[in-house]
Parts: structure tokens; C-alpha cells; sequence
């Protein structure tokens, strides 16, 4: 590891936020953080903290001592100064006195010495921070550190390693013991560089910025080369079947397997969205002789078992051909997980009077030998966290298993944390959208109603995967809304099996499919060509039935039911002069949403279909517009709110519509009108 400190950029930084009034000191804390956050062996996802003691004015102009410390909810790769909320002090340094506090107290002391109130809560160890003397402190969780730390002789090893230039502190619950003990072993020797926290992670401290930066390098990188000099031990690969099932297959099975269906009011499933990932190292390590010991001792840092669980589930090897096994290998993975989830609260529940209530007890790391490992979360960003922590734990642990023997705190430790309130508070409580934890895959998704769709189904929490044939409208489509693009051509099997594909190997699955592709032939019905009429059908009712097989089978896979959403038109049950060649394949449409009703409304799978008409949209274009309104013998404005209630209808209209059948839990083979009223369209 290097230091990647830069006068010139330091120096930016100082000028940039002496304009928006924050002082040098600030502004060199916020750089160095940065430096910091943005390295992966180092900080993930709202790990670690900063500090820097300075000065400010108080409201009432005063100059005050203060100490600008991360506050809950930043992350260092990004932070800003407000994201090192200010302190009193001397307020936090009285509280060194004290013989005990309890988390609670130390919480509210720790707000009541805010300058702004309406400031983050700042970090759990803001009173480690305050009890150094060093102007500049800085924490991570760095893999070389804790490579070197998690061993049985972890301690011993760090005091060889660096000698007197780091205090060694044992494992305590991060908090006000914490803080005691961490100040108690740097006063007893204060020259040290930083502290070692055993099983946690390290401290670096200085009386500058660059000062305590450069020291955390250097002891990472001690322990870097320490592994490098040290390497002894060889992974020892398990025998895999020669030829494996592919991500898009096994994902959908472990994404169903996943989803607790007890949950939430009712009974409703509670779903998780996944991320795959995958590498040689990955590779090595879930294919790895010993890998039910080495990843089932517990997290390299309990900072992470909020995210990740203390434990990862190991599935079976998926041999190619042999899904169904490995379905049955996978259930049964789960529930001995589960089994084991609920005997290891009650036992450390118990141990603290019963005074907790149990968190879910699905897992949120998947390991898949042959393959590579899954992150599970409510969201995709969460399964991003929890996949880049499990990818971060495979190097710490693959690092730590090469010199010596993986070793982390204990069951009671990993315990103690998860169930902290003051961790378990940075996840955030916030209500759940109704659509979160939900795939859904829109066809056609890139303009018009597709799109209005997209975002609409976005608005409401869903993770989206756009499919659309164009590669230029597409991306534009991503860029807007931030959903995730596919290239598919619905015409084409390959393609719908390769857009399907991959859809499951970005989510993991499949719970709402919107059928939305078309594009709008014309001709009078008894001098149009067969091939304009074929090409229709081939579009507008297979490429249907193409995209609704392919979902099906998905959510069959899952075992969590589904919904089929098809964009059927007015002209299923309304057809208008010259349109036969559009309107035909769409009232087969129609009947293809019922049948898929019939079929697999066993399966928990509803269908349903929205009528809509006179949509501006790409199919519904200006020139087609006129061409209607002739066929009609109106003009333009009176075609377009030629309807009951004398309004012109958009594709958000539309959307909502989708998005409404979604959320209707009971109900299946319906048709939703969306014209603004057209009798003659209407069904019941």
C-alpha cells in the first residue's frame, strides 16, 4: 500500500471549502478521509471513522474547541464537512471521568454537545477519538490488519510485528469501555504511532493530516509484507463436478429459497434482491477442501455482521444438468441456516434476560462452489454492500488462512453487536415502498409507455431491468432512470433466453414481468399482405408468448408466484378500419393473458392485461396519428380526446395502470381500460 497524498490536491481542497467558510484543518480532515474511504482494503460502506480537534465560532461568535468526527450515515469515500459534525470538547472529555456510561447516556452526552442539532449522530467512537490527544486520528478496518490480527495468537504476532511503535488493545465492544481502555493503553506508552484493535481493526494518529494518513499506510503495509513473508499454507481445492450450471440458473432457485414467506402482514413474502459476484480468488476460496470451517468461524470484523449476518449459507455445487438436485441441496442449506439463526439467538438472548427481539434469520451471503457468492438485501444497493463486504472477506480470510489459521471474536461478540442498538440504528427504519424487494422487466422499455412505465415502477421501489432492441434508445433510457438495460430482441428466442439470463444474474430473479413490446401495422384486412400480417403475430402476440415463457419459468424456478403485465391495446375488443394487421395479434394477446391466468394461477402467478388507446408514444407517432384521425374522419385533437370524458390520455396514464395491477394481490385474467373512456372497449 502507498500513500497517495498530494500537496497540490491537499492544497485544492483548502481553497475549495475556504470559500463555503469551513477552516484548513476541516478541510484536510475531509481530503484525507477520502483518501482513505476510497480504498477498499481499508473502508466499506460506512466503516471506519476520522476525526480532527480544532476550533470554531459557536453561534454566539465565541471561539470553542470542538472535535469534527464522521457522523452516522456518511460514508469517507464521499464525505463533506458536514459529514464531521462538530462536538463541544471539553464536554466529551469529561466523560472520561466516569467509571461507567451507558451507551444510551453516552448517545444523548454526545448530541448534547453538538454546535448544530441538527447535526448527524457522530460515530459510536467518538469517545476513543476525544480521549487521544492527536489532532488528526484516523480508524479503518483494514484486510491486512485483520488477515494479521484474526489468529489465535493474533496479539503476540502484532507485538512482534511492530514493536513498541503500536499499542495493542483486546477485543471490546466498540462504546465507552472501548474509548477507557484504547486511552489506557496509549497512556501507557504515548509515544506510539496508533493502536491496534485486536479483531477490529486499527488507529492511527498525528499531529497533521498527512502525519497520521501516512503512518496508517505504513502499518498497513507492515502487515502486508508480513503476509507476503509469511505465506505457508495452501488452499486445498474440493473436488467440483467437471461441468457447472450456469449464474442464471441457480440464481432464481437460491433467490426463492431466500424470500421468507411468513413475513410482513398477512403472510406476504419478503424478498431479496442478489448480487453476483465472482473471481479467481472467489473462485478459490468457495471451492476451497475446508470451506465449511474457514467461512463459518464468523466475520473478520463484527462491524459487518449488520450487513452480512455472522455467517455466510453454502450451497451445493450446481453440476450442469443437475438443477433439480441442487434445489434440493439448496432448501435444505436453508433451513439448517435458519435452524441454526434461531438456536444461536435464543442462546445468547437468554444470556442476556430475554430482552431482545429477533431480527430475520435469512441469510445475506451465498456461497456457491464452482461459481462464486451472492450479496442478498432488501435492495439491489443492498446486496451490493453485503456481496462487496463478502468479496473483502474472502481476501481477509484467504490472507489469514495462508499464515496461520482464521480465528475472529467469538459467538457472544458477534452477537453483542448485531443486536446493538446503535448499530442496528445505521441501517435506518424507513417504511419499505410497496413494490421494494420486487425484479420487474419491462419490454419495449425504452420510449413511450415502456419508459413511463420504468420510472413509475422505479417510483415505488422496484429494482427495473429495461429490454429493449435499441442499444441508442436504451442507454438513454438507463441514463434517465437509472434503471438496469438489457438488449432484447422479442422476436428472437435467443435473445429473450439471453435478456432473461441476464436479468437473473444482476437480481437474481424475476417477479413482475411488463409485456409492452410492439409496433402498429395497418392495412385493410382484404388486400394486406400475408407477410405484414406474420410479421405482426410474430411481434405483437410471439414475442408475447416468448417473454411470458421465459418469465414464467423464472418465477416457477423462484416458487414465490409472479405477475404477468400485458400492454394488449383497445383494439383486442375495439377494432378500428385499416388497423386488422395490428389489432388481430392483439386480441390473441388478450387471450394469451388468460390462459397464463388459467395455467399458473396455481403457481401464484397472476395475469393481467391494461387496455390503452391513443397513447403519443413511439408506436403512436404524429404521422400515425393523422393517418388514424383520417380513418376516423376527425382531426387530430378530436381523435386524440375523441373519449368519454373528453381527455387526451399519456403513457404515464398507462403506467399507473401497470403499476396498480401489480400491487392488486388478488387479482388475476383481468383487463384494465386506460382511454379516458370508450365504451365500445369496455369489458365489465
Amino acid at each position: 500500500m502507498k500513500s497517495i497524498w498530494s500537496e497540490r490536491k491537499s492544497r485544492a481542497y483548502i481553497a475549495r471549502y475556504h470559500k463555503k467558510g469551513v477552516n484548513k484543518d476541516l478541510a484536510l480532515r475531509v481530503y484525507t478521509t477520502r483518501l482513505l474511504g476510497r480504498d477498499p482494503a481499508l473502508v466499506l460502506h460506512g466503516g471506519g471513522n476520522t476525526s480532527v480537534k480544532t476550533q470554531v465560532n459557536d453561534r454566539m461568535g465565541n471561539r470553542v474547541d470542538v472535535l469534527c468526527v464522521k457522523g452516522s450515515g456518511w460514508d469517507m469515500g464521499d464525505i463533506e464537512p458536514e459529514g464531521l459534525p462538530a462536538v463541544r470538547l471539553d464536554a466529551i472529555l469529561d466523560l472520561k471521568t466516569l467509571d461507567a456510561l451507558s451507551d444510551e447516556d453516552m448517545v444523548n452526552a454526545q448530541r448534547c454537545a453538538l454546535l448544530d442539532a441538527t447535526s448527524p449522530n457522530p460515530s459510536v467512537e467518538t469517545l476513543l477519538h476525544a480521549f487521544l490527544p492527536h489532532k488528526f486520528v484516523d480508524h479503518t478496518h483494514s484486510t491486512a490488519i485483520l488477515s494479521v490480527s484474526d489468529q489465535k495468537n493474533g496479539v503476540k504476532i502484532c507485538r512482534d510485528l511492530y514493536g513498541d511503535r503500536m499499542g495493542i488493545v483486546p477485543y471490546i465492544m466498540p462504546g465507552f469501555d472501548l474509548a477507557k481502555k484504547a486511552a489506557e493503553v496509549f497512556e501507557q506508552d504515548p509515544s506510539v504511532d496508533g493502536l491496534i484493535l485486536d479483531k477490529h481493526g486499527i488507529f492511527t494518529f498525528g499531529d497533521t493530516a498527512r502525519e497520521a494518513y501516512e503512518r496508517m499506510i505504513e502499518k498497513v503495509s507492515m502487515a502486508e509484507a508480513h503476509i507476503k513473508g509469511h505465506r505457508k499454507n495452501r488452499l486445498v481445492p474440493a473436488r467440483l463436478p467437471a461441468s457447472k450450471a450456469t449464474v442464471a440458473e441457480v440464481a432464481p432457485i437460491i433467490r426463492g429459497f431466500l424470500a421468507d414467506q411468513t413475513a410482513g402482514d398477512g403472510g406476504l413474502i419478503k424478498r431479496q434482491v442478489l448480487d453476483f459476484r465472482t473471481s479467481p480468488a472467489i473462485r478459490a476460496y468457495v471451492g476451497g477442501q475446508n470451506l465449511a470451517r474457514y467461512a463459518q468461524t464468523g466475520v473478520v470484523t463484527p462491524d459487518h455482521t449488520i450487513r452480512t449476518k455472522n455467517w455466510p449459507l453454502i450451497v451445493p455445487a450446481p453440476a450442469k444438468g443437475g438443477i433439480e438436485a441442487f434445489s434440493v441441496g439448496v432448501k435444505g442449506a436453508v433451513n439448517d441456516f435458519v435452524k441454526r439463526y434461531h438456536d444461536y439467538f435464543r442462546t445468547n438472548n437468554r444470556r442476556l434476560g430475554g430482552i431482545k427481539k429477533e431480527l430475520d434469520p435469512m441469510p445475506r451471503v451465498v456461497l456457491v462452489p464452482g461459481l462464486g457468492l451472492f450479496g442478498a438485501g432488501a435492495s439491489k444497493g443492498a446486496a451490493k454492500i453485503a456481496a462487496d463486504i463478502a468479496t473483502n472477506t474472502v481476501g481477509t480470510i484467504l490472507d489469514a488462512q495462508s499464515i496461520g489459521r482464521y480465528h475472529c471474536v467469538g459467538e457472544a461478540d458477534m452477537f453483542d453487536l448485531e443486536y446493538w442498538s446503535l448499530e442496528q440504528a445505521k441501517l435506518g427504519n424507513a417504511v419499505e415502498k410497496p413494490l421494494a424487494r420486487h425484479v420487474v422487466a419491462i419490454t419495449g422499455g425504452a420510449s413511450g409507455i415502456g419508459l413511463a412505465t420504468a420510472r413509475a415502477f422505479k417510483a415505488q421501489g422496484a429494482e427495473v431491468a429495461i429490454l429493449d432492441f435499441n442499444q441508442k434508445m436504451l442507454d438513454q433510457a438507463v441514463k434517465a432512470t437509472g434503471a438496469f438495460g438489457v438488449i432484447c430482441d422479442v422476436t428472437s428466442k435467443t435473445s429473450v433466453k439471453a435478456a432473461f439470463g441476464a436479468v437473473c444474474k444482476h437480481f437474481g430473479g424475476l417477479d413482475i414481468l411488463v409485456s409492452n413490446a410492439g409496433r402498429a401495422w395497418q392495412g385493410k384486412i382484404g388486400d394486406v399482405d400475408e407477410k405484414v400480417l406474420r410479421d405482426s403475430f410474430e411481434l405483437n402476440f410471439y414475442g408475447h408468448q416468448r417473454v411470458a415463457q421465459a418469465g414464467v419459468a423464472i418465477m416457477r424456478q423462484q416458487g414465490t408466484g409472479g405477475v404477468l403485465l400485458f400492454n394488449t391495446s383497445k383494439q383486442a375488443v375495439n377494432p378500428g378500419a385499416d388497423f386488422g394487421p395490428y389489432g388481430l395479434p392483439k386480441a390473441a394477446t388478450l387471450f394469451l393473458m388468460r390462459q397464463y391466468a388459467v395455467d399458473h394461477g396455481a403457481d401464484g402467478i397472476r395475469s393481467n392485461a391494461v387496455n390503452a388507446d391513443r397513447i403519443r408514444s413511439g408506436l403512436l407517432t404524429d404521422d400515425m396519428i393523422k393517418t388514424r384521425a383520417r380513418a376516423r374522419g376527425v382531426d387530430t385533437r378530436n381523435y386524440m380526446s375523441g373519449n368519454l370524458l373528453g381527455r387526451e390520455v399519456n403513457a404515464d396514464d398507462v403506467a399507473k395502470a401497470f403499476v396498480d395491477l401489480a400491487c392488486a394481490e388478488k387479482t388475476t385474467a383481468a383487463v384494465l381500460t386506460v382511454d379516458g373512456g370508450n365504451i365500445a372497449a369496455a369489458l365489465r
